[in-house]
């Protein structure tokens, strides 16, 4: 996915569900703050989304140009609407949201450590993958990711698990070009 795609998704769902603010909670908000990311975090051609003032409306979105419908098969990309509460995130992501400016709406992208935090919370191997590309290129800092992880939603042993994952990280890794 490019930068340019992920604004068409945005304008999309703003216009399907009447929203002018469009949360982007998965792997592609990563675009919001690097637009230029490394290509093995921008495999996906799902944008998980919802409308900020009315996440109700998510469903709308999911149905109009969600998977297998004419926009995704128009353009080999599509939005996945998702409820506010799909991904797990620390205290105070929201205020941490990156704008992305889409004409007269915008996109509201994940912050990076935040994303990479709900990645390792998901527990996949994707997501695993996502995470430590995420270390391995120096987007995140591990002490933001050791702070905030304690103020997730998660149990306690799922806290210390994802505390050993970001210690053991690689985080010896050359700057990216």
């Amino acid at each position: 996915m490019t930068r340019a795609q992920l604004e068409h998704v945005i304008r999309a769902a703003a216009a399907v569900s009447d929203d002018r603010e469009i949360v982007v909670i998965g792997s592609q908000a990563v675009l919001g703050q690097f637009p230029d990311a490394p290509p093995e975090m921008l495999v996906s051609m799902e944008v998980d989304v919802f409308p900020r003032h009315h996440p109700e409306r998510a469903g709308l979105i999911e149905g109009s140009i969600g998977e297998l419908s004419p926009f995704h098969e128009s353009f080999g990309y599509y939005a996945e609407g998702v409820s506010p509460q799909t991904a797990k995130l620390p205290v105070g992501w929201e205020e941490r949201l990156v704008p992305v400016p889409v004409g007269d709406v915008r996109g509201l992208c994940l912050e990076i450590n935040d994303l990479v935090l709900s990645k390792w919370a998901a527990g996949r191997e994707k997501d695993g993958h996502f995470a430590r590309v995420a270390v391995q290129h120096r987007m995140v800092e591990r002490s933001t990711l050791l702070d905030r992880v304690q103020t997730m939603p998660l149990e306690p042993d799922h806290v210390s698990r994802l505390r050993q994952a970001i210690t053991a990280a690689n985080w010896s890794r050359p700057d990216r070009p």
